[in-house]
This record gives structure tokens, C-alpha cells and sequence, in this order.
């Protein structure tokens, strides 16, 4: 960024100090102007004079209205076409306090609609001039009369032109926005339409051959007793069909894969079985936590027994996060008939110990997980400090129950 760039961002961030450095600059151009006198003995000669004291007040009091031009521009052209109109009526020669009003129409046609500026633009110029060449002393004909009328309308025009512009360039502006969200919008619904046609191939392919591993596994349990050469048949057939589905589901699951994605894991999924190693973990960084369980060796569901390991890992993570360094952290697992209750509490005084507040997303991640399997979640800060997560997740699962009763 360039020093005139700089400058004008320090001026764009100071509204007033600019207002005020303008008005300045306008009262020391009507100064020096009230000086100067076109009216001598010999025809248009320029000689020297000195500004009358009305003069004077009224060229400081259309400057000190410039200052709040932009707060009340409306207003600001009042008060300095007041002033101009007393200007033309009772001086001569004329001091050019008529500047402030033509400034003042400038910023009025600047911020606001082209019918707003030919309305207060044609009745100031009318006013001034009007009162100028009916009421002032010189003749209605006079160069100065003129000026008035001139100068108005210069200003008016500017400042439409200016606010033209400025619609013009935010209209750019919007329409190219509006332009790049359309194209992140349709690219992202082109990549969803792209991802919806690979499920439906991969949701074809693996109904087809798991069809076939079915007939084939059905006929083979059938002739296993009296004809086994059929029965090694079929199961050839079913291993080739399983064959066929895991290339053919690599191959579909690995169009959704995006380049910078993590390979997949070749260990298996962790569960409550790995439960003190997790623990062991957080103990190794400085967190005290106790373990109680009462599950009487349950097999759980992969997907159950993933969930579960995870709620404790996000639980005790956030224990660790918000708690503080000396809390404790309680961990059970209990088996509550058809259920598996997972609860992590700790005493935690941190000031920040809703993990909510933090802006992550571990509450959210947990709730869906327990959610899917048709469990509930159940979280919120203890009564005398700390913090109570408590997921109640169904043995039997949706899936489970419906492999179990084929």
C-alpha cells in the first residue's frame, strides 16, 4: 500500500478531523477572497480592501457548519444558504460566503437520490440567486449574480456525479460477489450431485452381490449334507461374489476419498476394551482419573463399543481442557439391562467449564454418535462445580437386531 493509499484509509477512518480540515481550508479561501476588491475607478481593475466584521462572522459561521456536513447535511445547507442569502443582500462588495453553501449542496447531492438533489439543488440556486440580483445592491446583471448561479450548479452536478459513481462501482462490487458465491454454490451442489451418483452405483453394486452371496450361501447350507461337490460349488460362487464387492466397493469408496484425506487404518477400531490404555494416557499427562466398571464382560456391538470408547475419549479430553489442573475425573461403565451406561464426571472449578462455551464441536460429535444408535445424551455442569456427561447406548443395536433375526 502506497502513502496516498494510507493517507486516504486515515482520513476515510476520521470523518470529522477531514470535515474540519475542509472547513478550514474553505474559511482561509473566503478570506483571502474578501480581500480582494474587482471593482476599481478605471474599469475591472483588482485592488486590495478589508472585509466588513459581518463579513467575517458570517464566512466563520458557513466554515464552522461545514465541520458537520456529513452528519446533518441537510441542515448544514440551511444554515449556510442563510448565511450566503444575508451575505448577498446587505455587503458590497461581496465577500464569497457563498462557497460554504455551494460545498454544502455538493455534499447533499453526494449522499443522497438524483430527484433529492434537483429539488434542494434548483431551490438553492433560485434563493441565492434570487436574493442576490432582486435584493443585493449591485445590479441584477452584475458578474457576481452570475457567479452565484453558476457555482451552485457546478456544485450540484458534482455531487451527482459522484454519488453516480459510487452506485455505479458498489453495483461492480455486489454483482461480482454475487457472481463468486454463485459459482462456490454450484460447485459445491455439482460435487453433492457427483457424491449422491457414487452412493446410489455403490448402494446397486453391494445390494446385487450381496443378493447373490445370499442365494449362493442359502443354496450351499442346503446341499452341504447331500451333495457336497454343489455345496463347494456354491461356496466358490460366494467367494467370488465377495470378491467382487470388496474391489468393486474400494473402488466406488475411493472416488469419494479427496487427495489430502488420511490413509485408512489398518488396526482395528478402538473399544471399551481399550478402555485402560486411554485412561493410562490422560493419568500420563497430569489428569487423576478413577475407573468403575460393572458391564460383567458384555460384548458390545462394533459400533456400540466404538461410540462408547469415544464419549470417555471426548469426555476426558474436555476434562483435561476446561477443568483445571487439579481436577478429578470419575469414569463408569455400568450394564443396565437391554443398555450400556456411560458416565464421565469430574470436579472441575475452571471459570470456562461448559465445554460449550469453548466453540468446539466434542459435545456435538458425542450427541451424534449416541444419537445414531438410537441412545440418548444427557450433559450439563454439577450441582456445588464440574461437569456430568451421561450417554445411555443400547446393546442391540438397529443392525444387530435385524442380522440376528435373519
Amino acid at each position: 500500500m502506497g502513502t496516498l493509499e494510507r493517507t486516504r484509509c486515515r482520513l476515510a477512518a476520521h470523518p470529522l478531523a477531514l470535515d474540519a480540515a475542509l472547513a478550514a481550508g474553505v474559511l482561509a479561501c473566503m478570506v483571502v477572497g474578501s480581500f480582494v476588491d474587482p471593482h476599481g475607478r478605471n474599469g475591472v481593475t483588482w485592488g486590495v480592501r478589508t472585509p466588513d466584521p459581518l463579513a467575517l462572522v458570517l464566512m466563520t459561521l458557513g466554515a464552522l457548519a461545514l465541520v458537520f456536513r456529513r452528519r446533518a447535511p441537510r441542515t448544514v445547507l440551511a444554515l449556510t444558504g442563510t448565511v450566503s442569502v444575508i451575505e448577498c443582500v446587505v455587503d458590497d462588495p461581496r465577500a464569497p460566503v457563498a462557497m460554504s453553501a455551494v460545498i454544502a449542496l455538493y455534499t447533499v447531492a453526494s449522499t443522497t437520490d438524483r430527484p433529492t438533489t434537483w429539488r434542494l439543488g434548483l431551490l438553492t440556486m433560485t434563493v441565492l440567486t434570487g436574493a442576490a440580483m432582486l435584493g443585493g445592491p449591485l445590479p441584477w446583471y452584475a458578474q457576481e449574480n452570475l457567479a452565484i448561479f453558476a457555482w451552485t450548479g457546478i456544485g450540484a452536478t458534482a455531487g451527482d456525479a459522484v454519488r453516480s459513481r459510487r452506485a455505479v462501482v458498489q453495483a461492480i462490487r455486489d454483482r461480482a460477489e454475487r457472481a463468486e458465491r454463485t459459482r462456490e454454490e454450484e460447485a459445491r451442489r455439482r460435487v453433492a450431485e457427483e457424491r449422491l451418483r457414487i452412493a446410489r452405483d455403490l448402494h446397486d453394486v453391494v445390494a446385487h452381490h450381496i443378493a447373490l452371496v445370499n442365494v449362493q450361501a442359502g443354496v450351499a447350507a442346503h446341499v452341504m449334507d447331500k451333495r457336497p461337490d454343489q455345496a463347494k460349488e456354491a461356496l466358490a460362487h460366494v467367494r467370488e461374489a465377495s470378491r467382487s464387492a470388496l474391489n468393486e466397493l474400494r473402488a466406488t469408496v475411493g472416488l469419494l476419498r479427496q487427495s489430502g484425506d488420511p490413509e485408512a487404518p489398518t488396526e482395528p477400531a478402538p473399544g471399551l476394551d481399550r478402555l485402560d490404555e486411554l485412561v493410562g494416557t490422560f493419568r500420563s499427562a497430569g489428569l487423576h482419573v478413577e475407573v468403575a466398571r460393572a458391564d460383567h464382560g458384555t460384548t458390545l456391538p462394533a459400533a456400540v463399543d466404538l461410540a462408547a470408547y469415544r464419549v470417555i475419549q471426548e469426555a476426558l479430553t474436555n476434562v483435561r481442557k476446561h477443568a483445571g489442573g487439579e481436577a478429578k475425573a470419575e469414569v463408569s461403565v455400568v450394564r443396565v439391562g437391554p443398555n450400556i451406561e456411560i458416565t464421565v464426571l469430574d470436579n472441575g472449578s475452571g471459570e470456562d467449564q461448559d465445554p460449550s462455551d469453548g466453540g468446539g464441536h466434542g459435545l456435538l460429535g458425542m450427541r451424534e454418535r449416541v444419537t445414531a444408535l438410537r441412545g440418548t445424551l444427557t450433559t450439563g455442569p454439577r450441582y456445588g462445580g464440574g461437569f456430568r456427561v451421561h450417554a445411555i447406548l443400547p446393546i442391540k443395536t438397529r443392525t444387530a437386531a435385524t442380522g440376528g433375526s435373519a
